[in-house]
């Protein structure tokens, strides 16, 4: 169980296991991040939910039609998802939210088959480097595309790869990542994935 608790949650009953994926099992898009928060998905049991980077996120999934809600504070809040699923490589939150290499192979299997599950999906956006990383090797892509915002990588006539800047902090904050250009990724997914 989670025990280190931020102080505005002490109060709150943490998830702190491996967190599934979510959504819509038919999706024509995929979301691929790096790892629940501590904080956030660590406490609240769903990826993205709880959190600035999922804020972000869910904001931007509601504006191109993804998402029923702008926001997503909890399992139980009444958001749904049409025609996209989110999840990531990393099950549990990393130390310095930085997995180890050891980390990332124990959860590799359980993204492979969950992607092979979602039998529709047409574009998988990797919100960072590691996203991006893992499903490259995920769908053996020789040489490895370099990731980069806006990158796609055709997988196989059908389905393609999509990079987007994480939607971290780290990324937001400074401007690296904006709204508008987070807004262009998943204008562009929706056409990728019709």
């Amino acid at each position: 169980m989670a025990v280190i608790k931020r102080a505005s949650f002490r109060d709150e009953d943490y998830w702190g296991r491996g967190v599934p994926g979510w959504g819509d099992p038919a999706a024509r898009v995929v979301v691929v991040g790096l790892a629940p928060a501590a904080h956030g998905a660590n406490r609240t049991g769903r990826m993205f939910t709880g959190d600035r980077s999922g804020d972000w996120l869910y904001r931007a999934l509601w504006r191109a039609g993804f998402a029923s809600r702008a926001e997503s504070l909890s399992r139980d809040d009444g958001l749904e998802l049409r025609g996209v699923w989110v999840t990531a490589p990393v099950r549990c939150a990393p130390p310095a939210n930085k997995p180890t290499p050891a980390e990332r192979d124990a959860c590799h299997p359980f993204l492979e088959r969950e992607l092979n599950l979602l039998s529709d999906a047409r574009v998988y956006v990797a919100l960072g480097a590691f996203g991006f990383a893992e499903l490259a090797a995920t769908f053996n892509l020789k040489p490895r595309p370099r990731f980069g915002h806006g990158v796609e990588v055709a997988l196989d006539g059908a389905r393609t790869l999509l990079g987007c800047y994480h939607v971290s902090q780290q990324n937001t904050f400074t401007g690296r990542l904006t709204e508008e250009m987070l807004d262009a990724i998943f204008a562009r997914a929706r056409v990728l994935g019709e």
